[in-house]
């Protein structure tokens, strides 16, 4: 009895790994918009005969966002929803620009890791893991860094010119859960505050650091 169960728990585990792991069945899948009442994990395919070049192609981060006049910094996300051709590829990119003393607020992609290209000016990137260490760095033009999946993050400008920054995901939707937004909505007060404790942090320590939070 207990070798039957055994087999059937790695049974179950694989089948599990292999349902949330599993390879697209056609080489291309765009996202079909139009399907406004289907509710599945993901898009909709494109019927395949209306697929064109045009749904592989994406302009949105050729411009600058709308920024945001208290943080200086804009985003702009492009997933599977703004960019049918990522449906099922498992990837979705960004753009942040960030005009001088800009900032993005620490927050988490609890679906993805994400990978920062720095393609103007000089900023500092960090994370904190579960360990409360914390991972920071002075990137310039051409540098690369990492965000561990789920684990909080941030990023501001340290230059004297505007920065921007592309981010690749490894998911098609990899979420984002702001915790200062979370914590203070708009109020510019709390904003404030978070805003000067980053602007603290980040001028006690060097240009990589790696220690624990609570010893900075």
């Amino acid at each position: 009895m207990l070798s039957s169960n055994l087999l059937f728990a790695i049974a179950i585990t694989l089948l599990c790994s292999l349902s949330a792991n599993s390879d697209n069945l056609q080489d291309t899948c765009p996202t079909d918009t139009s399907s406004d009442t289907i509710f599945i994990n993901g898009f909709p395919c494109k019927n395949p005969s209306n697929i064109t070049t045009s749904d592989f192609k994406n302009l949105l981060l050729s411009q600058q966002g709308s920024t945001d006049p208290f943080l200086r910094s804009s985003i702009t996300l492009v997933t599977a929803a703004e960019f049918p051709g990522l449906n099922t590829l498992g990837l979705s990119t960004a753009r942040t620009d960030l005009e001088i003393d800009g900032l993005v607020t620490p927050h988490t992609h609890p679906r993805a890791s994400e990978m920062i290209f720095v393609g103007k000016g000089v900023v500092i990137a960090g994370f904190i893991d579960t360990k409360s260490n914390l991972f920071q760095s002075v990137l310039r033009e051409g540098d690369v860094f990492v965000f561990p999946k789920g684990l909080l993050h941030y990023c501001l400008n340290n230059g004297f010119e505007d920065a921007i920054v592309y981010s690749v995901f490894n998911a098609q939707n990899p979420g984002v859960v702001d915790l200062a937004n979370a914590l203070f909505g708009d109020k510019e007060s709390g904003m404030a505050t978070v805003k000067m404790a980053m602007k603290k942090l980040v001028a006690r320590i060097g240009d990589d650091t790696t220690k624990p939070y609570d010893e900075l």
